[in-house]
């Protein structure tokens, strides 16, 4: 029986389960659990999440048009090039602990006090985006964009890699560590020894 498009599913455990044109996504996931997924290249656009968690589920260049993330977990997942900007903005809120989210857009988004732990976010666009208070605990930035972001009070002690012009993104009350203060002073071309 095909599922409806606003059908509610709660409460469910979805294991080594593949999605795709043949097995989609619809409707409203709340409370569920998705172990060991395979969702890449999928079509999540217009489906909505709530306290959901994603474990070890390779979500690689899922559309996101519309999706709505309410209060979702992603552990150890690869979520590679998803454009993030395409959710619906209203409730956004989500977290990544060992996540690989290399060349994911944040770009705009309003998505305050959001945690990410031990993440490859390596070229990662946040540009213009408002991360006030999130935290990047381990964190790979290489080469990860932040043109015109808000990153006040966000704390960035144990992340390593990034390049964060002060002069181009709001930085008051973030923290840095020590060891990290080249990469606020990479737009000056100088040398640090």
């Amino acid at each position: 029986m095909k599922k409806k498009d606003n059908a509610l599913t709660e409460n469910e455990v979805f294991e080594k389960t593949s999605f795709g044109i043949k097995n989609p996504l619809r409707g409203v996931y709340e409370e569920c659990r998705f172990l060991h997924c395979d969702l890449a290249h999928s079509d999540l656009s217009g489906i909505m999440f709530r306290n959901c968690t994603f474990e070890n589920c390779d979500l690689s260049l899922v559309k996101l048009r519309h999706t709505g993330f309410q209060e979702v977990r992603f552990e150890t997942c690869k979520l590679l090039g998803l454009q993030f900007c395409d959710c619906r903005p209203l409730l956004l809120e989500f977290e990544f602990e060992g996540c690989l989210l290399k060349l994911s857009v944040f770009q705009r988004l309003v998505v305050r006090n959001t945690r990410f732990t031990g993440c490859d976010l390596q070229e990662a666009d946040f540009t213009a985006a408002d991360l006030t208070g999130s935290v990047f605990t381990n964190c790979d930035l290489t080469r990860a964009t932040f043109e015109r972001t808000n990153l006040e009070k966000a704390d960035f002690r144990s992340a390593f890699n990034y390049s964060i012009n002060p002069e181009t993104n709001r930085i008051r009350k973030a923290r840095f560590s020590l060891a990290g203060i080249a990469g606020l002073l990479d737009a000056y071309d100088i040398e640090i020894e």
